[in-house]
């Protein structure tokens, strides 16, 4: 019997996480129910971000870019920049010296983006608008359980940085304990959605918010990112733990930088 190759490529793609049919049927419907739901929050997703943050999460996105490595005058590649939170420290830290290219799927998280200076490209990260070895620094920020094929978007990260190039990718992560996880889940999928409609009645953002617990809960393990990094040609992968909750990836390209 012939081997199907649809069914070949279909158990190569990795998905950050299993369909949740509760949201969409297929990958085409996976990326028009993205493109919709990022589009339609875009203008009150900072607003919402800030609330729940306590207006903690810039310090944090910078602390873990200087831990990645991010030096000035680098230039950055920023995957899934939505509106450009952790490419406004990334742009602190490089200074005028440095410069930044943002790329994202979603026309309406771009339109959000308010950095002097900064390049914008719609795409995604399995295909990245970008030239080989164009940056020194690439980051993702909470974007990865987004993607639809983990392998080939750390391929796309691993041809677009420079040799010596450094990676780092942040991410929610599931407690390891039940009650951790219990409390997490009470919160994204219970006060989160009530704090968006409050501050953004306008918008259903409380969808938003409700799927991203539900990748989040369904996201495959921290050793399976750090084996695809590794498959994928990266060297001195780490996972740096903020609170058990956020993760941090970070990987370097082979090469003398």
């Amino acid at each position: 019997m012939n081997a199907n190759p649809e069914s070949e490529v279909a158990d190569s793609v990795q998905s950050p996480h299993p369909p949740l049919s509760a949201y969409y049927r297929d990958e085409a419907e996976h990326q028009r129910f993205l493109r919709r739901l990022f589009d339609e929050t875009a203008g009150d997703y900072d607003r919402i971000e800030r609330v729940l943050a306590l207006g903690t999460g810039s310090r944090y996105r910078r602390m873990a870019l200087q831990r990645a490595g991010l030096r000035p005058g680098d230039k950055v590649l920023d995957v899934g920049i939505g509106t450009g939170l952790v490419a406004r420290e990334a742009c602190a830290l490089i200074g005028a010296a440095g410069s930044l290219v943002g790329v994202d799927p979603s026309p309406g998280m771009l339109s959000q983006v308010a950095l002097c200076g900064v390049q914008l490209r719609v795409g995604r990260a399995e295909q990245l608008p970008c030239d080989d070895g164009e940056a020194d620094f690439l980051s993702m920020g909470y974007a990865l359980r987004h993607v639809s094929d983990i392998g080939c978007s750390f391929a796309e990260f691993h041809r677009a940085l420079r040799p010596g190039g450094r990676l780092l990718i942040l991410e929610i992560t599931r407690p390891q304990s039940r009650i951790g996880t219990a409390l997490l889940k009470a919160y994204m999928r219970t006060l989160v959605p009530v704090i968006a409609r409050v501050v953004a009645p306008q918008h259903d953002s409380a969808e938003l918010w409700r799927y991203y617990w539900d990748t989040i809960e369904a996201c495959i393990a921290p050793a399976q990112i750090i084996a695809a990094l590794q498959a994928a040609g990266f060297e001195a992968v780490a996972r740096h733990t903020e609170l058990n909750i956020f993760s941090e990836y970070s990987a370097v390209k082979p090469g003398v930088r």
